[in-house]
């Protein structure tokens, strides 16, 4: 969800960002909460080196190899964590002035002619592919929720199936695959714990025994839920279900459900690998820069990238916290994608851009970068789309490999 909208949950509701409005205390924090997954972080983010003048940040022929993907974490396992995740910001959350702009200015809504194609916005729920454990297939329930089939496991990403989230109106859309319609539900990631992502009225229909894999310091809110199978990671790390492997990944956002947690858990994305070598990456929820090229070295051949095109305006309030759907676009090339699938739009009225101006600027975007219309799955709520391992495995295009 969106800094700001995180929806009135979190700005508004919170404009006691005292933890936030001074890094002081973060600035402490940085001996302090490093801990050893962060200092493995920095090395391992750090491995690549750039060109001068080179902007997209791929590895010059001198940098020194990727080291190999961290070994798979037990499942369940508890473990303890920093207080606070504040170090891991890669901009300050916003302070008084910020606020007091935002006080003055700061619509979150679109005007009467914003909201005027809610009729228009793409609906065409259908039921959710039967695929094989060799194939990959993806089906849109709205938001940053996803129905995700890989390795013969089905996923949920961030599952918010209410019609309504705190602080926010209710839906635009209808959720797009009916819960009675969906396969057993095998695992689910959670992205952060922002109220558009992690939403307790849609977990309560899990069975208990759901596993699920958390950002860092998430698993005591799952745990005092009953949830028994709980996976919590730090960045660049991974666990392993039934042969697919979770490989949680760093995000450009923060966290915050309360008055008196601001990052107290971590926030990232997930991807994810068949045993087939097939991946998907989720981002979750996140701004533009430099993470998605390092995600896209370290996990060469990324197949589809769910990217947030949503929730971006006004631009001086939300850019640290959300892409635009050209940044969206951008991000996916520096990943190096075979294809992106849009998400974070059409679904919650989060901020002030008009209801179908993300899905018009992500297309036009696609168009002048280059890329391959197919590449571009932007899906309706309640569309799927099946990877095809023999037909659609073919080379990325990442920023060098640009159509004329």
């Amino acid at each position: 969800m969106t800094q700001q909208s995180e929806s009135t949950t979190g700005r508004t509701a919170t404009a006691t960002h005292k933890a936030t409005a001074t890094h002081k205390a973060t600035a402490t924090h940085k001996a302090t909460a490093t801990h050893k997954a962060t200092a493995t972080h920095k090395a391992t983010a750090s491995t690549t080196t750039r060109e001068p003048g080179d902007p997209t940040g791929h590895p010059s022929p001198l940098a020194p190899p990727l080291p190999p993907l961290a070994a798979p974490r037990p499942l369940g396992e508890r473990r303890v964590w920093p207080r606070t995740f504040h170090d891991r910001l890669t901009a300050p959350l916003p302070g008084i002035k910020a606020l007091a702009r935002f006080a003055r200015e700061g619509a979150v809504r679109p005007g009467r002619e914003g909201l005027a194609d809610i009729p228009l916005l793409p609906f065409e729920p259908g039921p959710v592919p039967r695929v094989d454990a060799d194939t990959v297939a993806v089906s849109w329930a709205g938001h940053a929720s996803w129905v995700v089939q890989i390795g013969g496991l089905t996923v949920l990403t961030d599952p918010v199936w209410s019609r309504r989230i705190l602080g926010t109106p209710a839906r635009i859309t209808p959720v797009g695959v009916a819960w009675s319609a969906l396969p057993r539900v095998d695992a689910v990631v959670v992205s952060h714990n922002h109220y558009d992502h992690l939403d307790a009225p849609t977990l309560r229909r899990l069975p208990r025994d759901t596993p699920v894999f958390v950002p860092a310091g998430l698993a005591g809110w799952f745990r005092r839920r009953r949830f028994t199978q709980v996976t919590e990671l730090d960045w660049w790390e991974a666990a392993e279900l039934s042969g697919v492997r979770f490989d949680f990944v760093p995000a450009h956002h923060w966290s915050k459900r309360t008055l008196v947690d601001t990052c107290r858990s971590l926030w990232g994305g997930w991807v994810l690998t068949a045993p087939g070598g097939q991946r998907v990456y989720f981002a979750g929820d996140t701004g533009y820069g430099h993470w998605f090229t390092r995600i896209g070295e370290r996990y060469p051949g990324i197949d589809l990238a769910l990217l947030p095109i949503g929730a971006y305006d006004p631009r001086w309030w939300l850019s640290d916290v959300h892409c635009d759907p050209e940044e969206a676009v951008r991000a996916a090339q520096d990943l190096c994608a075979r294809r992106m699938a849009p998400m974070h739009w059409a679904t919650f009225v989060l901020s002030a851009e008009p209801v179908l101006e993300p899905l018009t600027r992500v297309r036009a975007a696609w168009e002048k970068a280059g890329l391959d219309r197919e590449d571009l799955w932007d899906l309706p709520v309640g569309g799927s789309r099946v990877l095809n391992e023999r037909t659609d495995r073919r080379p990325a295009q990442g920023r060098g490999e640009l159509h004329a």
